[in-house]
C-alpha cells in the first residue's frame, strides 16, 4: 500500500490485517525503518507483521521517505522530517477503516530510536511504544562516538552501510518505469552520512535532537525497552528506567543486536507473545496484569571462560521491582601500587603507563550481533600492555549489576589524550574474560559539549563510566582493572603517543553495583520458554545467517604493522520464492594502524549488494576511507553502480574536517 504525505510524496507499506479488520477494526502496530521490506527485511518482517494480526492486531512495514520504495531521499539518521512523516503515518492509520483508532510502535535499532522520538511529540494516536536495541542519547550510546572518542570500530563501517543501502534501486515491480530516474537521483542526492557525524565531534543541539534524555517528561505514553547485554545500547535501557517517571518497563537478555525470539546467544524467549501482552493491555484496554509485574526482568549471567561465542549463555531471569533497585549497592575496590586492586585505599603512588597502538587480542565488537564472533578473545595479552589492577581471589561469588565506573586521578603529558578501563574475570588457571569495559576522551572530562584540553603534567579528578552489565565473578576467581590510553579500534588514537599518569590515592576506586545475595526472584513467565513466531515468506537462502561472517588479525613483527580485517553481511544472501527477488551482500571492513605512530590508523570499508529478478539485475559498489593528520579526520567515499553489466552512475566525496579534541 501508499501512505500519502502532506507535501505529495508516499511512503511504501506492506500491511498484515485480520481477516475481519474491515468489518470489526482493530488497533494498529508500526515498524518504520530504512532497510527495505520487499526484500532485506523480509523475512524477519513476516514472522513479526503476521503473528500480530494473527493476534487482532493491523501491522504494518513502512519504508522511511528515501528508502525501498517510498519516495524521496534519505539525507541523515533521525532528522525532524523524519519524525514527522512519521506523526502523519500515525493520523493516515489511524483514520483507516480497518483501524480502531490506538497505534502502537515497535521497532528494534533505528526504529527503536524514532518510536521513542516520535513518542517524545506526543501523537494522539500513540498509545504504547516497544524500542528494542535503542538509545535515549544519541551521542553516548551509538556507532558515532564512545565517550567523546571517534568509534573506529563502526563510525565508517556503519556509515558506508548506509551509503551502499541508501543506493539500492527502487523495484520496478512496485513503484514503475520511474524506478531508475528515482535510483539515479538518490544516488546523486543522498550525502554519506559520515560527513555530518564528523562535523559535530561534541555532543551539540545535531545529537540533542532525537535524544529523548533531554526532556524524558515529553513521553508520556508507556514504553517497553527492551535489549542485550551482548548489544551496544544496553546503557540507555537502565537509564531510561532511572529518567523516565511515566509508565515503562525493561528487558535484559543475554542477546545481541537482535529481537529476543531470534535471540543469540540464547535463550531466546517468546517476545511476540510479551509484546501481544503489552499491545493488548495498552492497545485494547485489557487488564492482563503486565503493568503489575516486576518493572525489570534481567536474565543474570554466569561466569564464561573467553571464547568467540556460545550458542546459549548459562545463567538465569531475575526481576527488580524499580530502576535503581533496592537490591544493589555500591562497593567499592581502590587501586593500589604496585597493581592491586583492594577494599582499602592505596598510598598515592603514582603509575605510569605509555600507550601502545599495537593490537595484540582481538577487542571485539561493539555490538554484538548474536553471530559466531560476538565475544573478545582471552584479555590477558591486552591486560599485559596497560596498567593492571588485580583483585585477591575472591572468597565468595559477586553478582555485578548495573553499571560500574572508575573515579581516578590522573595525568597526562600531552594535551590530547584518552583513558580507556577494561574489567576482567581472572580465573584460576589465569584465563582474563572481559566482564564490561569504557572509554573517556580527556578532552571531554568535564562534559562532552566541548572539548578542552588537558594541561599536561596536571592531575585532573576522572569519573569513566563502564558498559552496564550482568555478570556473577565466582568464588576462587579475581577481578583486574586494566588503563591504558589506547584502545585500537574501538576509538579513534589521540594525535600523539600518550603516557598516563594514575595515583593510586584514596580517590581512585572502582565503584561495582553488587546485587545482594538470597533474593527469591518471581517465577519466570511460562511464555518466556516458548518463543512463537509466524512463519517467513518461501525462500531459499544461498548461506545461513552469520556463516560468512569473518575477522583475523594479522601483525608484522617487523614494521609493527596491525591490521584487523572482518567479512560480514546485515541480511543473508537469498531468493524470495513469491516476487523472484534475489538479494545478496557482501562487506569488507579493515582497520590498521603502526605501533608509535598514532596517525596511521586507517579504516578502510567496502560494501557490494546485488539486486534483481529475471532479466532485472542492478549491483551496487561502495568504498569508503577514514584517517587524520595532527589536525583533521580526512574522509573519502565512492559509489558505482551498475544495471547489468553496464555502470550507470559512479561519484565520489571527499572531505577534511578539523579535530575538535579528538
Amino acid at each position: 500500500m501508499w501512505i500519502p504525505l502532506s507535501d505529495g510524496s508516499r511512503l511504501s507499506a506492506r500491511m498484515w490485517l485480520p481477516e475481519d479488520s474491515e468489518d470489526s477494526p482493530v488497533p494498529a502496530v508500526l515498524e518504520y525503518i530504512p532497510y527495505r521490506k520487499s526484500d532485506a527485511t523480509a523475512l524477519r518482517d513476516a514472522p513479526i507483521h503476521h503473528y500480530f494480526a494473527g493476534h487482532g492486531y493491523a501491522s504494518v512495514r513502512v519504508d522511511l521517505r528515501g528508502s525501498g520504495d517510498s519516495d524521496g531521499i534519505l539525507e541523515d539518521e533521525y532528522l525532524p522530517l523524519e519524525q514527522s512523516d512519521g506523526l502523519e503515518v500515525l493520523r493516515w492509520l489511524a483514520a483507516q477503516p480497518f483501524c480502531s483508532g490506538p497505534v502502537g510502535i515497535i521497532g528494534k535499532s533505528w526504529g527503536g530510536f524514532n518510536g521513542l522520538q516520535i513518542a517524545a511529540l506526543a501523537p494522539p494516536e500513540l498509545r504504547a511504544v516497544i524500542s528494542v536495541a535503542s538509545t535515549d542519547d544519541r551521542y553516548a550510546d551509538d556507532v558515532h562516538y564512545i565517550g567523546g572518542c571517534v568509534q573506529a570500530v563502526d563510525m565508517l563501517d556503519w556509515a558506508s552501510v548506509m551509503l551502499a543501502y541508501n543506493a539500492r534501486p527502487p523495484d520496478p515491480a512496485i513503484v514503475g518505469p520511474s524506478w531508475r530516474a528515482r535510483w539515479l537521483e538518490r544516488m546523486d542526492r543522498t550525502p554519506p552520512f559520515v560527513e555530518a557525524w564528523l562535523d559535530h565531534q561534541c555532543r551539540d543541539g545535531y545529537w540533542k535532537q532525537g535524544s529523548v534524555c533531554e526532556d524524558y517528561s515529553a513521553i508520556t505514553c508507556p514504553v517497553y525497552m527492551v535489549g542485550g547485554w551482548s548489544d551496544g545500547y544496553r546503557n540507555a535501557i537502565l537509564r531510561f528506567l532511572a529518567g523516565h517517571r511515566g509508565p515503562s518497563k525493561g528487558l535484559i537478555g543475554p542477546w545481541g543486536h537482535l529481537y529476543p525470539h531470534d535471540g543469540s546467544p540464547g535463550p531466546a524467549i517468546g517476545f511476540l507473545q510479551e509484546a501481544v501482552r503489552w499491545w493488548d493491555c495498552h492497545l485494547k484496554g485489557i487488564d492482563n496484569g503486565i503493568m503489575t509485574e516486576p518493572k525489570l526482568r534481567i536474565y543474570a549471567q554466569d561466569a564464561i571462560r573467553p571464547r568467540p561465542s556460545v550458542p546459549v549463555r548459562s545463567g538465569r531471569w531475575i526481576a527488580e521491582p524499580s530502576w535503581p533497585s533496592p537490591n544493589v549497592s555500591s562497593t567499592s575496590l581502590h587501586l593500589a601500587a604496585p597493581g592491586a586492586l583492594q577494599p582499602e585505599p592505596g598510598d598515592g603512588e603514582v603509575l605510569q603507563i605509555r600507550g601502545s597502538e599495537a593490537v595484540v587480542a582481538d577487542a571485539g565488537p561493539w555490538c554484538g550481533s548474536g553471530g559466531p564472533l560476538d565475544y573478545p578473545a582471552d584479555q590477558g595479552a591486552d591486560d599485559g600492555r596497560s596498567l593492571a589492577f588485580t583483585s585477591a581471589p575472591l572468597e565468595d561469588s559477586l553478582e555485578i549489576l548495573g553499571r560500574p565506573f572508575l573515579e581516578v586521578e590522573l595525568s597526562a603529558d600531552e594535551p590530547q589524550a584518552l583513558v580507556a578501563a577494561r574489567l576482567c574475570d581472572v580465573w584460576p588457571d589465569g584465563a582474563s574474560t572481559l566482564i564490561t569495559r569504557g572509554i573517556l576522551n580527556l578532552t571531554h572530562r568535564s562534559g562532552h559539549e566541548r572539548a578542552v584540553p588537558l594541561i599536561p603534567g596536571e592531575r585532573y579528578s576522572v569519573e569513566l563510566l563502564l558498559d552496564s552489565i550482568s555478570y556473577a565473578v565466582p568464588a576462587g576467581h579475581r577481578l583486574r582493572l586494566s588503563i591504558s590510553p589506547t584502545y585500537w579500534p574501538l576509538a579513534w588514537p589521540s594525535p600523539k603517543t600518550v603516557t598516563l599518569a594514575i595515583s593510586t590515592d584514596a580517590r581512585s576506586a572502582l565503584r561495582l553495583p553488587v546485587r545482594r545475595r538470597g533474593i527469591e526472584d518471581p517465577p519466570v513467565p511460562a511464555h518466556f520458554s516458548v518463543p512463537e513466531a509466524a512463519p517467513a515468506p518461501p525462500h531459499v537462502l544461498g548461506a545461513a545467517p552469520g556463516e560468512s561472517e569473518e575477522r583475523s588479525l594479522f601483525r608484522d613483527a617487523k614494521s609493527g604493522l596491525s591490521r584487523v580485517v572482518a567479512h560480514a553481511s546485515n541480511f543473508p544472501k537469498m531468493r524470495l520464492l513469491e516476487s523472484g527477488i534475489e538479494y545478496s551482500e557482501r562487506g569488507r571492513d579493515v582497520w590498521e594502524i603502526v605501533d608509535g605512530d598514532p596517525l596511521s590508523a586507517l579504516v578502510t570499508c567496502e560494501r557490494e549488494i546485488e539486486l534483481g529478478r529475471g532479466e532485472w539485475r542492478t549491483r551496487v559498489k561502495t568504498a569508503s576511507t577514514l584517517s587524520a593528520d595532527a589536525e583533521r579526520f580526512h574522509v573519502t567515499n565512492a559509489i558505482d553502480a551498475f544495471e547489468g553489466t553496464t555502470r550507470v552512475f559512479a561519484k565520489a566525496w571527499s572531505r577534511s574536517i578539523e579535530r575538535d579534541g579528538t
